[in-house]
């Protein structure tokens, strides 16, 4: 069999989050990204020398980095750092709001002092102004640890034993003590470039780069690009070409990574893998010879030769997992496209399996995709790119990703028919001879800029960045400070980055949109700061609108229903309903969930749930090994099905692994799925909180989670609850 290559690719990015004229770095994320997963997975690298693979550093992130070892604090860092019987109740009320800021499960809930603080702070209970007094001066302390220690990579503990012994320790540590960990996480901080450069110059690993403040290139070109997928869609007031804006972020990217790393990058992950015919010459330009992207681009620039069918399966395979290139007024790229589905079990769905089997599984996949091809390739050997964050989906995983990754680098490295690679090492020996004649305008996410324009906020940030921008070009013009236009022109830089654009519109959503969409506007008011000129009023004004995506809806009324899994629509008029889709505000997924809408509410006796799928549940479940309903509050409790491909499957209620004696579960699975679970068997009363997820299993591998993350979360009813939520 001919070796498959797996091009595993990670793209590491923070946006530039310090504002340089005021001095503020209102976010911590690139610090605590930095204790965890930078050097995190560089470790993982480190302990297994044989394996390739090609990492993405955005120099906005790397620029952040190099500023943290030189001293820079973050809002977060310098709230840590003070004394905890100094706070005054504003610094109390950031650090009781802000210093939860970690996945519950994997995060929080491990460690029994953070934990018992979590519970302490009564986030959806209590308001600040009263949880304050429920803690004491060495409850703020530990918090302060806690916050920062949570957001140290599982490999540090194992390759310091001073940490080790630190977080052991749990609780009610010294000012002292404190300060030490805070000099500790600057000190791993400073370890992360250096040791990417030392991966880089073994050959262990290949370092790309982005275009410097990650912008999205195509629509710095050509906004009128977005029309090519979305031909209806509203554009911004303003459609000038700000072509000379993205070739300033490629030639810095360049210059910048060759400055730290010694050599200039081969390889390029567009920002968003967002890529035109128009931008091609301008990457080659500044020495890049690869770039990736998305599958979807490669289906929409071949007419549908590329594709996938109704079931998911790839049609012609040989075509997606090889190299084309793209030429464009002589200037050409080499190319490679990602298996998002493959990328999206990494991102999304792997961190609720078994870490061994998972890996196994992606491995599986990959063998399986190279015998599918087999014959049909020339005899050259496929190459499978598998490209995701770097960062954030480790902290869904409950062991920080370790277990997954050690297995799956360690196995692929010895496995006989897989050979793990870089990608300048694949298209330097097997270069593409396929070409695209015309690349699709588009990103890694559906093949369009969605995010990034057309919604109202979005556009309104255009017109806002085009409008600074102008007066921009008229101060450049006339002449003035070199120093102050230079600085100037950075504020704007920054601003045509692509992550203030992500959480403006309905797409993504977090508690901090309103901090975002204060962080873009405060750099182009930085332009006229720079300029000592006063800025127009309505960049005081914001932008986002602050309408959050709502998880789920609360069940407004008792529910009359039959467990039959027939649609009868009057049973579920007053339930509370979840529509899959992205709660994890910082990535995407982008392949189709099997559990598209979940209805949960009570009759008096009973929690009820339903399930509804793409078409019939009966024949969408059949492959379902398990069907879990795993509940939070009360936590220990387990509802598992099985034989989802009969109309009335197996249900049980488990407690701590134990059946649960005379407990009564009725299920039923025909066009819908349904449930019902008396509350008393869970030892539930009027008003006690219900908290749960559903989870879908086959092979030990979770197929899908409702939600994606955290839980559904009510509260049982009281009689009077009709009244009451009719009142309301």
């Amino acid at each position: 069999m001919t070796p498959i290559h797996l091009a595993i690719f990670w793209h590491q990015h923070q946006p530039y989050y310090p504002d340089d004229v005021s001095g503020e770095t209102l976010m911590p994320w690139v610090r605590l990204h930095g204790t965890k997963d930078y050097y995190g997975m560089a470790l993982h690298l480190k302990e297994v020398p044989e394996f390739r693979c090609t990492i993405n550093l955005v120099p906005s992130l790397l620029l952040q980095i190099e500023q943290f070892v030189e001293g820079r604090q973050d809002r977060h860092l310098e709230v840590s750092r003070m004394p905890s019987d100094g706070l005054s109740q504003g610094d109390v009320s950031y650090l009781l709001d802000n210093f939860f800021m970690a996945n519950a499960d994997s995060m929080i809930r491990p460690f029994a002092r953070y934990q018992e603080l979590y519970l302490k702070r009564g986030f959806g209970v209590d308001g600040v102004e009263n949880a304050i007094r429920r803690f004491s001066e060495k409850d703020l302390r530990d918090l302060q640890v806690w916050s920062n220690l949570t957001w140290m990579h599982e490999l540090a503990f194992v390759n310091d034993p001073d940490l080790d012994e630190f977080r052991k320790k749990g609780r009610h540590w010294t000012e002292d003590e404190k300060h030490w960990l805070l000099d500790k996480q600057r000190e791993i901080l400073g370890k992360i470039i250096p040791l990417h450069k030392e991966l880089a110059l073994s050959g262990q690993i290949e370092l790309t780069t982005t275009p410097f403040f990650h912008p999205i290139l195509p629509l710095l070109w050509n906004k009128r690009s977005a029309h090519q997928a979305m031909p209806g869609c509203a554009l911004p007031q303003n459609l000038d070409s700000y072509a000379e804006d993205a070739k300033v972020h490629l030639q810095r990217a360049v210059a910048y990574h060759e400055k730290l790393f010694g050599e200039k990058p081969v390889g390029m992950w567009p920002s968003e893998g967002s890529v035109s015919q128009d931008i091609v010459p301008a990457i080659a330009d500044v020495g890049i010879k690869w770039i990736a992207t998305d599958e979807e681009i490669l289906a929409e620039s071949t007419g549908g030769w590329v594709g996938r069918d109704g079931q998911g399966h790839i049609r012609n395979p040989e075509l997606l997992f090889r190299p084309w290139k793209v030429e464009k007024d002589g200037k050409e790229l080499q190319m490679v496209f990602r298996d998002h589905a493959m990328s999206d079990l990494v991102g999304f769905h792997y961190q609720r399996s078994d870490p061994r089997h998972a890996a196994n599984d992606l491995l599986g996949r990959v063998e399986a995709t190279g015998r599918a091809i087999e014959g049909k390739n020339g005899g050259k050997p496929p190459i499978v790119p598998v490209i995701l964050d770097g960062e954030n989906c480790w902290e869904y995983y409950p062991d920080g990703g370790v277990g997954f990754l050690r297995t799956l680098y360690q196995t692929a490295a010895k496995h006989p028919h897989i050979r793990p690679v870089r990608i300048r090492d694949h298209i330097e020996r097997h270069p593409a001879h396929d070409r695209i004649h015309h690349l699709y305008a588009g990103s890694w996410i559906s093949h369009n800029f969605a995010i990034w324009i057309g919604h109202h906020e979005d556009n309104t940030a255009w017109d806002r960045l085009h409008e600074t921008r102008e007066f921009l070009k008229a101060k450049t013009a006339a002449g003035g400070n070199e120093e102050q236009l230079r600085r100037a022109w950075d504020e704007m830089y920054i601003a045509e980055g692509s992550d203030w654009f992500w959480w403006y519109g309905d797409d993504h959503s977090s508690a901090q949109d309103a901090l975002f969409d204060q962080l873009f506007r405060r750099h182009l008011l930085n332009v006229y700061t720079l300029l000592d000129e006063v800025p127009p009023g309505n960049l005081h004004q914001p932008i986002s609108r602050g309408v959050r995506r709502i998880a789920h809806t609360q069940p407004t009324g008792f529910l009359p229903v039959k467990i039959d899994g027939r649609r009868t629509y009057f049973e579920w008029i007053s339930a509370g309903k979840y529509v899959s889709g992205n709660e994890r505000g910082t990535m995407t997924i982008v392949t189709e969930g099997l559990l598209g809408e979940v209805y949960f509410g009570f009759d008096r006796e009973r929690l009820l749930l339903r399930i509804d799928t793409a078409k019939d549940a009966i024949d969408d479940l059949a492959g379902v090994e398990q069907l879990r309903l795993r509940f939070h509050e009360p936590n220990g409790y387990e509802v598992r099905v099985t034989g989802l491909n009969v109309r009335q499957p197996r249900a049980k209620l488990y407690q701590d692994d134990k059946p649960v004696a005379k407990a009564k579960v009725d299920v039923a699975v025909g066009p819908i799925f349904e449930l019902s679970l008396r509350l008393a068997d869970i030892d539930r009363k009027p008003h006690d909180p219900v908290h749960f997820a559903v989870e879908a299993m086959a092979k030990k591998n979770s197929l899908d989670r409702a939600p994606r993350e955290g839980s559904i979360e009510l509260r049982c009813p009281t009689e009077d609850f009709e009244l009451v939520m009719w009142q309301a």
